[in-house]
This record gives structure tokens, C-alpha cells and sequence, in this order.
């Protein structure tokens, strides 16, 4: 029991101070920049089992102790089907780490796998579903989830390359079958990279995809896809160290003087820049 305590302890020290250039710091600016918490917010960290979510659990921790805006965390993990050694390994993780989460069973895994054709985009929204009704139950207004820089601008060009059209993940937005709740993602600008030295630097193995289909399957398409982008945008930085950065910061900085088309925020109409030239 000591030497699981003394584990923690340095696990939440590493992030303070070891990474906290890399980690910390962009946590917290994350939090500022977008105005990610507000005062008597309940939160529902949402740890799905891998690296991200427990660490973005800890760093939500160890904010909650020191922030002067009051707020508070409830920790879930949903079980939509995993292995036993999986479901384990998480608990494991959990016990380490010192988290106090609930953990719920679903069948999502089940009904994905058997609805036919890919079950990734079902699964995914029943997933989200299923967070924000549990959060919902359990009394909180927010959603935390572990979506980092490069799953940002890896979506952004994802959506370029394969669905013709410039899009990416917002690090907050309201749900709109849950009224009242909103989901934010806190390590919006940490680096998954960063991410995986401090998950190595304290010796912890998370769970990677544990999803059954990619288990029976040679290969997921979606997945094989974002490996693509991601192997695109290391081959770049291998030239330019800061691409990843300014890819980020384009998101930021749409020039519209420059778009020859564009869809409405809220009817989804189409405009060009034909309309006013």
C-alpha cells in the first residue's frame, strides 16, 4: 500500500514538474483560453483506459486542488464490452493512479459489432451517448474527454483528404440530445508525443484500442487512416519541427478573405466568394 502511495505521489509530481513545460502549462492554458471550467461546474471525467484519459484525470485533480475557481469531478468509466484482462488492466491503472471511479457496464460493443458494416461511427455515438447520460444521471453539467493536439490536426487533415472539407474538433461544444451539458477537452493543446514520455517516464501501460472490432479485423479503415495522417505529418516535421504547431494554429487563423466557399454555422447553407465580389 506505501509503495503504491509513494507511485502517485510521484506520478502527480512528474506532471508539476518534469513535464511541466510540455504538459502542465498547456493544460492550463487550454483551460484559460477557451474557458474550459466555470465556477460550480461538476465535471464527469470520462476514462475510456489509455494514456489520455487518465492522464487528463489526473491533471483535472490536481487543478481542482489549487484552482480558485470551485468546481467539482466525478470520474466514470464505461464498460461497453471489453475483455476481462482489459477491464482489469484498467482497474489496475485506477488503483495506481488513486482514482475514485464508478465503473458501468453497457452492451455497446454488442449491438456495434452486429448493426453490419463498419460499427466504428455507431459505436462512437453511442458512446458519446452513453457518457452523457451517465454524467447527467450522476448530477454533472460537463463531459471531460481525453482528445489531445494531434487528434486535432490529424482530424482537420483527415477531413481534407477524405471528406472534402475543412473541419476538425472544437474543445468545447453543447450537446445537442443533452440539454444542459457540454463536452470539453482540457488537453487540447498537449502533445500526444508528450503524452506517451510521461506515460514511459512513470513506467505505466494503459490500454491501447481494446475495441473488438479492430481485434477481429485485420485492419480498420478509420484507423488505418488517421495512421496515415499521423506518418504524413512525422514525415514533415521531420523537415519542419514546427509543423504540427502551425497546422494547430491554422485553425485559429482562417484568412475568410481567402476561402472561395464555405457552409453556414447554422442552416448549413453554402456561400461563395462570388456572392459579394
Amino acid at each position: 500500500m506505501k509503495r503504491e502511495l509513494e507511485k502517485h505521489i510521484l506520478i502527480e509530481r512528474s506532471i508539476i514538474k518534469k513535464f511541466r513545460k510540455t504538459i502542465w502549462n498547456n493544460f492550463i492554458a487550454a483551460v484559460k483560453e477557451y474557458n474550459l471550467i466555470e465556477e460550480n461546474d461538476c465535471i464527469a471525467v470520462c476514462i475510456s483506459g489509455g494514456k489520455d484519459s487518465m492522464l487528463l484525470a489526473k491533471c483535472l485533480e490536481l487543478l481542482n486542488r489549487h484552482s480558485e475557481v470551485p468546481f467539482s469531478l466525478k470520474y466514470i468509466v464505461m464498460n461497453p464490452g471489453y475483455a476481462k484482462p482489459n477491464i482489469e488492466l484498467i482497474k489496475h491503472n485506477l488503483k495506481t493512479l488513486k482514482i475514485n471511479a464508478e465503473i458501468f457496464e453497457s452492451d455497446i460493443f454488442d449491438v456495434a459489432y452486429n448493426a453490419g458494416g463498419s460499427p466504428c461511427y455507431l459505436c462512437a455515438r453511442m458512446r458519446r451517448g452513453a457518457l452523457y447520460a451517465k454524467a447527467k444521471a450522476i448530477g454533472c453539467n460537463k463531459i471531460a474527454l481525453g482528445h489531445h493536439l494531434d487528434d486535432v490536426i490529424e482530424t482537420a487533415l483527415m477531413s481534407m483528404t477524405y471528406s472534402s472539407e475543412i473541419k476538425t474538433m472544437l474543445p468545447k461544444l453543447h450537446s445537442t440530445n443533452f440539454e444542459g451539458m457540454e463536452l470539453i477537452r482540457p488537453l487540447y493543446m498537449v502533445k500526444e508525443r508528450n503524452i506517451i514520455s510521461w506515460s514511459n517516464y512513470n513506467e505505466l501501460k494503459f490500454l491501447r484500442c481494446a475495441c473488438r472490432f479492430t481485434a477481429d479485423s485485420a485492419e480498420d479503415e478509420s484507423l488505418s487512416k488517421r495512421l496515415e495522417i499521423k506518418n504524413l505529418i512525422k514525415y514533415i516535421r521531420e523537415t519542419n519541427p514546427d509543423a504540427d504547431d502551425n497546422i494547430f494554429r491554422s485553425l485559429h487563423n482562417v484568412n475568410m478573405a481567402t476561402i472561395p466557399g464555405w457552409r453556414d454555422k447554422d442552416k448549413g447553407e453554402t456561400h461563395s466568394f462570388l456572392d459579394e465580389y
